[in-house]
Formats: C-alpha cells, structure tokens, sequence
C-alpha cells in the first residue's frame, strides 16, 4: 500500500486567500477535502489527519479575513483593538474531521475604545454565521464567538478562567477542561500566549484542580463486557453499530490530557501529550506507547465511518456499522484498542481513589 506523506499530497492552499466571500470560500473547501476524502484509504493516519486540520486552519483565517471585510463594507470599519481568535475541542486538539462543528472563542484587547464592545459583539455573531455558511455546524454547546461566555477582553477572560478552576463542582471543571484545548487560530498570537500563561499559572495555584479533572472524565462507555466482548449499541437506529467517538476516541483524549496536566505537559494536541508523556516515562512505559497506537486506530477508524454529502458537504454518523467492526482484521484492532482504553482506565481509577483518600 502506497502512504501519503507530507510531500507526496499537496493542497493548493494558498488559492483559499483568492475567497473573498463564503460562497467561494465553501466551495474551494469541498474542492479540498473530496481530494482528501478520496486519498483516506491509502494514506497513512498521522499525515492524513494533519492535512486535514491544515486545511480547516487556512479554511477559518480566511473566514476571519472575509469577516473583517464584511464589517468594514457594513460600516464598522476595521477591528478598533487587538483580538485572537481562538479553537477549542478537536480543532484545539489538530482533530478535526472533514465534518467538525464549531469551537471556538475571542480573546479582545483590554486597550481601551469606546466602540468595541458593539464591534466584536457583531464581529462574533457574523464570523460564527460564516463560518457555518461554509460548512462548519453551530456548536450544540454554544461554545462559539458569538456567546458572550466565549467572547471576552483578556482581563475578563483571566477571571473567568480563575473563576472555573477555583470552583471545583462539575460545570465549571467542565468549561476549564474545554479550555485546556485551546489553540490560536488567528489574530495577535501574544493574546492567546498571554490566556495561556493564566490557564496553566492556574494549575499551580489550584492542587486540588487536577483530582476534580479527572472526576470530570473518568467515567467512559462500556465497551467490552467481562467476557473480553465488543459492546455495540443495543437500541436505536445504530442499534449493532459501534460508537467510535464515545466508545474509544474520547476516553483516550481524557486519559491523555488528564496524564498531560498532571506531568506538567502543556500541549493542547492529544498525539504531542503522548509523545511528551512517553519522552519522560511519565507512566507505564508499554501502556503509553499502547495508547499512542490505539489513539491513531481510533483516528482512523472515526474518519472512516460511513458519510453523507448534502450540498457537497460531509457529515459523519461517527458510528462504525456492524458488518465492518465484525470483519478481520478490523475486529482484532478495534478488541485490542478497547482493551488499552480498558487499561488506561483502570490507572486512572486508582489514580483517583489516591487523590480522595488524600481529599484533593
């Protein structure tokens, strides 16, 4: 089998500063991620996955830039500050399939101007509106530019971030540990490194914020029964079929990233906290290196399941139907990477009873 790597698969990326609107910035992307859909069966995981995410960064800086020419044409003229705007979820995390949704926040100077509250306010609601006009879905979540929640100067936003690590219940903990992934994307990079620097200050100053993370993510979906047996869904209209994304991505990513914060390893990528978390045996050597490779199976297996195409864009089911999960070699993939899943698990389940008989 022939693998693309990252000389051998070239995206005419530059052509997408050419897209002055989202029309044509949508369908320069469909354009892209077909030849990239169609490229998935022999390519190897890693570069394939990369490709895609580089494709979805020069996708969304050109948003930004479209967003910015359509205020200035409604007569708002150009961004009275410094802002970034900012990624979050699979997108924070280089993760993207060629159907992810919307993740995403602004940072906004705290330079002082009259207008730009008014300003990002509407410079939010139109880039989430392009955004999803070029393919990308509003976040179930509201975790989007356009939410005052997400949308904040940085001094509001360093309050915001030392309000949820400093209240440990669920929620709070919740929209910390989405915050953990974030990534810039566009805009003044010292405002994102500036959030950055109050996201992991806080960590030091918070020794009980690690124990309530991994509260938040330990528990995952049964997917082998004690008989060693793959769980599929039981009901509904992927009843048989096997959830990709909840049944082995996800509790990988956790485990990952729980790992990650408690080394002190600040990547917002799940394969770059891997590889720091092998470099310094942070755990068991074999278990590492074996999450590393059922994270890449799972990679692969999420952006493989069956799509659709509505108006020339994919959209994923993120189930793996019953006819393919059962088939070799498939089947014995999917059964060890759910048994390292099963393994990480347990870690982290003795990790957590430590941390409350310490009470942290």
């Amino acid at each position: 089998m022939k693998l693309m790597n990252e000389y051998s698969f070239d995206l005419p990326l530059r052509d997408l500063a050419d897209a002055d609107t989202p029309q044509l910035l949508k369908e320069k992307r469909i354009s892209m991620q077909t030849e990239l859909y169609q490229a998935l069966p022999d390519s190897d995981t890693r570069q394939w996955v990369k490709k895609v995410n580089e494709m979805h960064d020069h996708v969304m800086q050109q948003a930004v830039a479209i967003c910015e020419k359509q205020l200035s044409e409604a007569g708002y003229g150009p961004p009275p500050v410094a802002y970034s705007f900012i990624v979050f979820g699979s997108a924070g995390r280089l993760e993207s399939t060629l159907w992810s949704d919307q993740d995403n926040g602004l940072i906004i100077s705290d330079e002082p101007h009259e207008g730009k509250e008014d300003y990002f306010k509407q410079f939010g609601s139109t880039l989430a509106d392009i955004l999803e006009a070029i393919g990308y879905e509003k976040c179930q979540g509201k975790v989007m530019c356009s939410e005052p929640m997400w949308r904040k100067t940085l001094t509001d936003w360093r309050t915001q971030l030392n309000t949820w690590r400093s209240d440990l219940s669920w929620e709070p903990v919740r929209n910390w540990i989405i915050a953990s992934d974030m990534r810039h994307m566009a805009g003044d990079a010292e405002l994102s490194n500036a959030w950055l620097d109050t996201l992991y200050g806080g960590i030091k100053e918070t020794p009980q914020l690690p124990a309530a993370v991994l509260r938040n993510t330990v528990r995952h979906k049964a997917t082998l029964n004690v008989l060693g047996q793959v769980v599929a869904e039981r009901f509904g209209e992927h009843a048989g079929d096997f959830d990709v994304k909840y049944g082995i991505y996800i509790p990988l990513v956790n485990a990952s990233r729980y790992l990650a914060l408690q080394h002190g390893i600040y990547e917002s990528s799940t394969l770059k906290r891997l590889e720091r978390l092998i470099q310094l045996e942070a755990a068991t050597l074999s278990l590492l290196e074996m999450m590393q490779e059922a994270f890449l199976t799972a990679l692969r297996m999420r952006n493989s399941t069956p799509v659709q195409q509505v108006d020339g864009l994919y959209i994923g089911t993120g189930f793996m139907p019953q006819k393919d999960w059962k088939q070799r070699p498939l089947f014995h993939e999917l059964r060890d990477s759910l048994g390292t899943v099963k393994k990480a698990h347990r870690v982290l389940q003795r990790q957590l009873r430590f941390l409350e008989r310490r009470r942290l």
